[in-house]
Formats: structure tokens, C-alpha cells, sequence
């Protein structure tokens, strides 16, 4: 029977427990609205963890004045039924109270300048400094031994490692590949938002990255696979490009020529008005 928890006093006692009886715990942090590639996580926790704690909280702290906070889908009792059908053993759905309470006592971390300094990082401003503040806290309160993430948010996933290293959490972080639709589309959250058209157009995407990295496999420059990628997106309706980067994997350092094994390409767009991201390393 999976817990429900809502306060970290509530959280902080069951990981006690946990920890004095041995127990390892897999921590899946979330912000809801769940789908396969959610539950992908909490499969992988369970495989290589005694218990699995999930938490859902939609974080302030990481959406810009003009983003879709309000608008971000929320349902509850959906996710609730998905993760006690997925086996996890706690819900962690704190209000923002519980996670930074009036005494201003959660510590305000910064991503990575250098990590942070590319893709997302340029286009939404402060956005990976609220990522790594709320997972911080909820590694604190949590404790796990392994958390689990997804590789579709590839830039994320390599400034909460570097987080955790810089401030010695003692975590193991684990990436999962991207979960995809069978035609291709990257699993969101947001994809809730999309139209039958816009649902259709938005494969443009993962099929620009796809072709990409056939070309660089070939034998192609990184600027013609860009500019490959550039002319899918442009010649698809009511697709906007935000960004596509060509970066080495380790460092998220920009790439002008194509390193075998060591290149991950990002990508950005608006669909209408609902932004998706996908990647693929090659």
C-alpha cells in the first residue's frame, strides 16, 4: 500500500525509518501530471532500490514571469493511481509551504555557470538555478541513495550531477533514456497541450534529430546537419525554433566539429505555443 505523505516532517520520520532499518531509497523527483516515461523512473528505482519515494511538486522557483506555471497540468488523483499501480512506496505532494517555508531557510543554489551557459540556459534565464534549489531540498529531505532522471531533459540531468557532486551529496544519479510514443515523439508532460494537428507536426522534431545524426554519422559537417534540422522545423507549420545545439557530452561545451560517441544534439521548439525539447547522442 503505497503512502501518501504531504508535510517533510511526515517524510523526514518514514526515511528515519528506512535508513535504520538498512533500507536503500530510490528517489523520483516529478512535477506530475505523469506518463510512461515517469513511470519508467519509478521501474528503474524499484529494480535497484528497496523503496521507492516519488514526488510531485510543481516548483515556482523554475518557471520564468511569462511561463505556463498557472497553466501546467495537474491531476492528483490520476497520478495517485498510476504510481500505486507502478509499486512506489511513498507520494511526496508537499504545498510550497512545505518546501520553502516563510523562514526563507532552504538554501538558494546556482547552476553550474558553465554548464548552464548553452541551450536552455540562454533562453530561460534562472530556470536550472531553481531546478538544482528544489531538488537540493528534496535530496535533504529525501536522502536518497540513487535518484532517477530522465535523458529527454539531457542539460538538467547534467547540472543536478554536478550539483550533487559540488555539494557532496552522497546519491548516485541516474540518467534513463528517452521514452517516445511509437512514432517517435518524446514523452511530456506538456504535450497534454497539443492539438491533432499540432500532436502531428510535432514529430518534426524527433525527426529532425533522427536525421541529423544520420548525417553526421555519414560522414556530414555539424553545419549541415544543422542546417538539415533547420529546414524539417522551418517547413513545418506552427513549429518555431527556440534552439538546436551541437554540444560534447560530458561539458555541454559547443561542438564545431563532430565527435564520435561524444556528441549530444539538442533541440527546442514551440509547437503553437507549447514549448518540447528533445535530444539525441550520437
Amino acid at each position: 500500500m503505497m503512502l501518501c505523505l504531504q508535510t517533510a516532517a511526515e517524510l523526514a520520520q518514514k526515511i528515519e525509518e528506512y535508513k535504520q532499518a538498512g533500507l536503500t531509497i530510490g528517489f523520483v523527483p516529478t512535477m506530475g501530471y505523469l506518463h510512461d516515461g515517469h513511470l519508467a523512473l519509478v521501474s528503474q528505482s524499484r529494480q535497484n532500490c528497496d523503496v521507492t519515494v516519488v514526488s510531485i511538486f510543481i516548483n515556482p522557483a523554475q518557471f520564468g514571469p511569462n511561463e505556463d506555471f498557472a497553466q501546467y497540468p495537474r491531476d492528483l488523483a490520476r497520478d495517485k493511481v498510476l504510481l500505486e499501480r507502478a509499486g512506489a512506496d511513498i507520494l511526496f505532494a508537499p504545498d510550497t509551504a512545505e518546501i520553502y517555508p516563510p523562514d526563507n531557510s532552504v538554501r538558494q543554489l546556482r547552476a553550474d555557470a558553465r554548464l548552464s551557459a548553452v541551450a536552455c540556459g540562454l533562453t530561460r534565464p534562472g530556470h536550472f538555478d531553481g531546478v538544482v534549489t528544489v531538488v537540493a531540498r528534496l535530496f535533504d529531505l529525501a536522502r536518497p541513495d540513487k535518484a532517477f532522471f530522465g535523458r529527454k531533459d539531457y542539460q538538467q540531468l547534467r547540472i543536478i550531477q554536478k550539483m550533487a557532486e559540488q555539494e557532496k551529496y552522497p546519491v548516485q544519479i541516474s540518467g534513463c533514456p528517452v521514452v517516445r510514443e511509437p512514432d517517435g515523439l518524446a514523452l511530456s508532460s506538456r504535450n497534454k497541450y497539443l492539438s491533432a494537428g499540432q500532436r502531428k507536426n510535432a514529430l518534426a522534431l524527433s525527426r529532425s534529430l533522427t536525421e541529423a545524426a544520420r548525417l553526421l554519422r555519414g560522414g556530414q559537417a555539424i553545419a549541415a546537419a544543422r542546417l538539415c534540422m533547420q529546414n524539417i522545423l522551418e517547413n513545418t507549420p506552427e513549429v518555431k525554433i527556440d534552439y538546436l545545439e551541437f554540444l560534447r557530452r560530458p561539458d555541454l561545451s559547443r561542438l564545431t566539429d563532430y565527435e564520435p560517441g561524444n556528441t549530444v544534439i539538442l533541440g527546442a521548439v514551440y509547437v503553437g505555443a507549447t514549448r518540447l525539447i528533445d535530444n539525441i547522442e550520437v
